[in-house]
């Protein structure tokens, strides 16, 4: 596989921040004292859509417009790829149609929805909704934009060019796993600047598929994704994104849903920012590995706040306790 240089990346970055102004990276001391190491967050919550991924978007939409004459896209989603593609779609002229999974985040659908996309419902998990998705992509006219893809990887391999030009001399990037492009993006973004920081994925350990495919070099799908981190809720890896992370990642932990829960109210006080479960991952890992990272200077990817209100309900009774 061919990976993009330097100039790629940067390019793609230029594109991005067309829209949207670079995202900060603060050293919270509260966060900091909590985990004993200097704690960097990369705050991919304030982007317009609240997450990372909207990067990717704006990167793949440009491309597919001036090498098509698509009219419509298509794409599967728990959120927010979905936010990212009707935004992009909207700022370009095209329609965008969204498959998510019954039971979906609200909020997320809502915001799909704000942005022109027509939403439709449809099977149990991401992956039922990406295999319907796939079913209606025949159409004339009609680009499905898959969830991973070396496009929209570039797009987000921005918010690491941000995060490792402000902070080269990070010893370790915890970065949360969903089907790869963000924690990907990382690592090209560290291999093109020539880095040593070590760059270490995060899976629920109700969806573990990255972590056994890692372990087991070969890809391993799960029958269930069931967590409330839905943006880490993957059970069929994909090949190309673990080609780049059995390349590029020193390992992968996996955190409970509790955890996650108690990371995200950490997030509360210690820098009053709302994380969604995914987005409050890699400080739950960090928070495993404290004797491992003591001392050190470690970034953690918040890659997006869009937690619904029940979730945030239960943030609120873990900062209670």
């Amino acid at each position: 596989m061919k990976l993009p240089e330097l100039s790629e990346l940067q390019a793609a970055g230029e594109l991005v921040h067309r829209t949207l102004t670079p995202t900060a990276q603060i050293c919270w001391p509260l966060l900091s004292r909590r985990v004993g190491a200097e704690v960097w967050v990369k705050h991919e919550n304030h982007t317009p859509i609240g997450a990372f991924k909207v990067r990717g978007g704006l990167v793949y939409i440009d491309e597919l417009k001036r090498q098509s004459t698509t009219r419509r896209v298509l794409a599967a989603t728990r959120g927010n790829h979905g936010q990212s593609i009707a935004f992009a779609a909207a700022r370009a002229g095209l329609a965008a149609t969204i498959v998510v999974p019954r039971g979906n985040s609200l909020g997320k659908n809502n915001a799909m929805l704000a942005f022109g996309a027509q939403l439709i419902e449809h099977g149990r998990d991401f992956q039922e909704a990406l295999e319907h998705a796939m079913t209606l992509s025949d159409e004339d006219g009609v680009t499905l934009v898959p969830s991973f893809d070396m496009s929209l990887v570039k797009g987000v391999a921005s918010y690491a060019l941000e995060l490792l030009y402000a902070a080269p001399d990070l010893h370790t990037v915890y970065v949360p796993i969903g089907l790869g492009s963000g924690i990907c993006g990382v690592i090209l973004a560290r291999d093109a600047l020539g880095l040593k920081t070590e760059v270490v994925g995060v899976v629920s350990e109700n969806a573990a598929a990255y972590a056994l495919s890692f372990g087991a070099r070969e890809l391993i799908s799960t029958n269930s994704a069931d967590t409330l981190a839905d943006g880490m809720a993957c059970r069929v890896p994909v090949a190309e994104g673990l080609e780049i992370i059995l390349a590029g990642v020193e390992r992968i932990v996996q955190v409970s849903d509790d955890e996650v829960l108690e990371a995200m109210a950490h997030y509360l006080t210690d820098t009053h920012n709302l994380a969604e479960g995914a987005g409050a991952a890699p400080l739950a890992a960090v928070l495993q590995e404290k004797k491992r990272m003591a001392g050190k200077k470690v970034g953690l990817i918040l890659s997006g706040g869009n937690a619904d209100p029940d979730i945030v309900q239960r943030v609120l009774q873990h900062t209670a306790n």
